[in-house]
Parts: C-alpha cells; sequence; structure tokens
C-alpha cells in the first residue's frame, strides 16, 4: 500500500484492465533514433490540437524527448503487434533501431512508422512531473491517416485488435 491507502498491486491489476490503444513514439537523437511503445497518450484539445504523452521520467525517452522537444507518434494497427513487441525489448541499443522498418520521416526528422492507423508529429509545449511519470502536453504540428483500420490495443496484458 502507498501512503493514500490504495493497494498499488491490486490498483496495477485494475489498471491493466483499461483497454488502451499502442503507440510507437520516435524521435531523433543526434544521428540516431530511438523508438519506445507507449499506451499512455491522449487528446486534449481539438482547437488547438493537442495531445498528451506520458513517459516513465527516468526513461531514455523521457530525456530524449526534452532534450529535442519535438516526437513522431504512430498509433499502430492490429496487424503491428510485432513492432510493439521489438520495441518493447529492454535496453535495445540506439543503433540500427529502424532497421528493416519501413517509415517516413517527417519535417523533424522523426519517424513515422509505415502501416499504422494514424501517425502524428508533436511539439512539447510543457511538462509536467506526475509521481514516476512525466506528461509532455504537445502541439500536432502534423496529422496523416494511414492504412489501418483497427487500432492495436492492450487489454488485461494481452494485444488483439480493436
Amino acid at each position: 500500500m502507498d501512503g493514500s491507502g490504495v493497494d498499488v498491486e491490486k490498483y496495477r491489476r485494475l489498471s491493466e484492465d483499461i483497454a488502451s490503444a499502442i503507440a510507437l513514439v520516435s524521435m531523433r537523437v543526434g544521428r540516431w533514433d530511438l523508438v519506445t511503445p507507449i499506451d499512455s497518450f491522449l487528446d486534449v484539445s481539438y482547437d488547438p490540437p493537442t495531445m498528451a504523452v506520458s513517459l516513465y521520467s527516468l526513461s531514455r525517452a523521457a530525456e530524449a524527448l526534452d532534450e529535442t522537444g519535438v516526437c513522431a507518434l504512430s498509433v499502430l494497427g492490429a496487424e503491428q503487434q510485432g513492432l510493439a513487441e521489438r520495441f518493447g525489448e529492454p535496453g535495445l541499443p540506439l543503433q540500427g533501431m529502424l532497421e528493416g522498418v519501413a517509415h517516413q520521416r517527417d519535417a523533424w526528422g522523426n519517424a513515422h512508422i509505415d502501416g499504422s492507423l494514424a501517425t502524428l508529429s508533436l511539439e512539447v509545449e510543457s511538462s509536467h512531473e506526475a509521481a514516476t511519470h512525466t506528461l509532455f502536453v504537445c502541439r500536432v504540428r502534423e496529422a496523416r491517416q494511414g492504412p489501418a483500420r483497427s487500432a492495436l490495443v492492450r487489454f488485461s496484458r494481452r494485444y488483439s485488435g480493436l
């Protein structure tokens, strides 16, 4: 239990039963690409188009986004589970991360993954510490619809299409 009296493990199990779309967030760090799967992103506003992205504060991804201020978000299609698994492996080297993965680059050099449901180019407007994570509030600078017709979702630690 934490200081609020909530059983942390029970909360973790309950939160895993909330279906979440899976996306890859990618940033260009110097000459390398950093790509990581996330399920914590949220449409915040349509006018102006704004999204929030939550990243573990001590992760390479949070450090890179804080440094670069821009990223691409590719909402994965139901057929892209292999990409979520590939980029979810801990300790992946930056060198060659996107080797063999079809993608396009946005104006900021970040990778939009081909075959996704949607891809967005995001620019950080502010960041906020929230427990173990950092919430990045981002202005959407570019949005494209992809060819996928259903999203890859995670529910109860399993992937499925929705």
